[in-house]
């Protein structure tokens, strides 16, 4: 149980030798003094003015970057995010649902999803359209299975894990639904642009990366990255012009000797940093 503060354990009259009527009107005077404190005018600090599309503070809006109207794709994304997203001040997934029209990007935030508590999306993961976009020895080049498919004959589902790394890869691994539906990776030979974020190598992308990649090949429309990275860029462009520095990824680090902390001794630990620096398989962050 967790502490609270100010709280402690009741103690009869008897064991700490004062009077039933004491004890009384210490308890009145505490109902008093609650009371008070109660009746006190609550501060309520103020918040920035938000923009109900891309969700950034108005003075730093991004919709001059975001398309007109939203993307008309066939393709419906789901978002699985870790909870630690969602407080995060750079996040992507805000602009890419503001790129999409509504229904196409569903966010679903938690660490574990069970068929019982999201019905919802155990119905998405046993669609046999539904993709997972996670790198493996068992994914599936997703260029090489639309090649496969006829133009339109498909309206595939794509689930996108939302987090860190560890985090993602822990999601994936604990929650048996996501290993129900078609795996993929992506293929193509692009480095992050979000820039100021540390991702784990050069070839880590980020949620709205993943997702343009993803849509342009499904959609079989090349300007659709060009559209969804737009208002990455100006983020990062204006983090960066507001004293952001850039963030090289830890495979770069490595690589060049610039990796400034303590080589982990736990051998995992060494062989998954070694791995960053071989592993070329694009992998969603």
């Amino acid at each position: 149980m967790d502490h609270v503060p100010g709280f402690c354990p009741s103690v009869s009259p008897e064991e700490n030798g004062a009077a039933a009527g004491d004890s009384s009107s210490a308890e009145d005077g505490l109902v008093d003094a609650f009371g008070d404190l109660a009746a006190l005018p609550v501060e309520v600090g103020e918040r920035r003015p938000t923009c109900l599309r891309c969700r950034r503070p108005q003075k730093v809006c991004l919709c001059p970057f975001l398309p007109t109207q939203p993307l008309e794709v066939s393709t419906c994304l789901y978002v699985v995010q870790h909870p630690a997203e969602e407080s995060r001040v750079l996040r992507t997934v805000p602009l890419l649902a503001a790129c999409l029209p509504q229904g196409k990007c569903n966010v679903i935030v938690g660490r574990r999803f069970t068929e019982e508590k999201h019905p919802e999306l155990a119905a998405v993961c046993r669609d046999s359209r539904t993709l997972i976009l996670y790198p493996g020895p068992k994914s599936r080049n997703l260029e090489e299975l639309v090649r496969q498919q006829e133009v339109g004959a498909v309206k595939h589902n794509v689930i996108i894990i939302d987090g860190t790394w560890s985090q993602a890869k822990n999601m994936f691994l604990k929650n048996s639904l996501f290993h129900l539906p078609k795996q993929v990776q992506l293929n193509r030979t692009l480095s992050s642009q979000y820039v100021i974020r540390t991702q784990p190598s050069n070839i880590c992308l980020s949620t709205l990366e993943c997702a343009a990649v993803a849509l342009s090949v499904l959609e079989r429309n090349d300007d659709i990255q060009e559209v969804l990275l737009r208002p990455l860029k100006a983020l990062c462009s204006f983090q960066l012009q507001h004293g952001a520095q850039v963030h090289h990824s830890k495979e770069h680090l490595l690589k060049n000797g610039m990796y400034d902390k303590p080589m982990p001794k736990n051998k995992r630990k060494i062989k998954r940093m070694e791995k960053l620096v071989t592993d070329h398989n694009v992998c969603p962050r």
